[in-house]
């Protein structure tokens, strides 16, 4: 399988429990120093190379790679993306681009880059890392919310183009996680906020990035056999309650 982002995060935590499950993980991502530490210390049947996921020739090389090194990849988690904070009168046309080129973008390369062996084989499954923001958001996140919810759209539209060869495409859309992402949003914003974050939650926490790893794990495995097309909420029930 082929983990994109994988050096951190929700990502690294999809390469272990993938491990834990018998599988040989290959994973990319820009940091390379951080990549090459986990795969250093996860063993023999795990695999990094730095690559750019917005670059179609990068990405192809390392999915040529990870096929000379474990076989045909069968699995795709889509992790790699990014936040936003704009204002939707001063973003830039480069900007936007940017986001939609990690967010929406990159995840298609990737689907295109494994998808025809997993045609030849006749199984393979796809998860994009959406965001409970495809669905709701927050002010200043201009325009995540708009490259989360393409993702999910995106997922649908590949599940139906692609169910008839026994491949399942499905989107997992986490909630708050104790990710880099998530410590630097609060970073930026009044120290009350986190606080805030938490007493909405009926748990009164948030994820860690092994739950999440939990349930996209599941998706990729043949326990999930007759799951495609889906959207997966992992939100810890935040979005089942009114604000208030």
């Amino acid at each position: 399988m082929l983990v994109t982002g994988g050096s951190r995060g929700i990502g690294a935590a999809t390469v272990e429990k993938a491990l834990t499950e018998g599988a040989k993980v290959s994973f990319v991502d820009l940091l390379a120093e951080e990549g090459q530490a986990l795969c250093d210390r996860l063993g023999s049947d795990v695999f990094f190379q730095q690559a750019n996921v917005c670059s179609a020739d990068e990405l192809g090389q390392s999915v040529c790679n990870a096929e000379a090194r474990f076989g045909p990849v069968t699995g795709l988690v889509n992790n790699a993306g990014r936040n936003s904070y704009c204002d939707p009168v001063s973003m830039t046309e480069d900007e936007w681009d940017a986001v939609f080129d990690v967010d929406l973008k990159a995840a298609w390369l990737a689907a295109r880059a494994v998808l025809p062996a997993m045609i030849a084989a006749k199984k393979g499954s796809i998860v994009n890392i959406a965001s409970v923001h495809a669905t709701m958001t927050y002010p200043g996140f201009f325009p995540y919310a708009a490259a989360k919810s393409g993702l999910v759209g995106m997922t649908r539209s590949l599940a139906l183009d692609v169910g008839q060869h026994q491949i399942r495409v499905n989107a997992l859309s986490p909630g708050y996680t104790e990710t880099t992402l998530v410590k630097e949003f609060f970073a930026q914003n009044d120290p009350s906020l986190q606080a805030q974050v938490l007493d909405v939650h009926p748990m009164r926490r948030i994820a860690t990035p092994a739950e999440i790893a939990n349930c996209i794990v599941f998706l990729l495995s043949d326990e999930a056999s007759f799951v495609t097309g889906a959207d997966w909420r992992v939100d810890g029930g935040l979005t089942a309650r009114f604000a208030g």
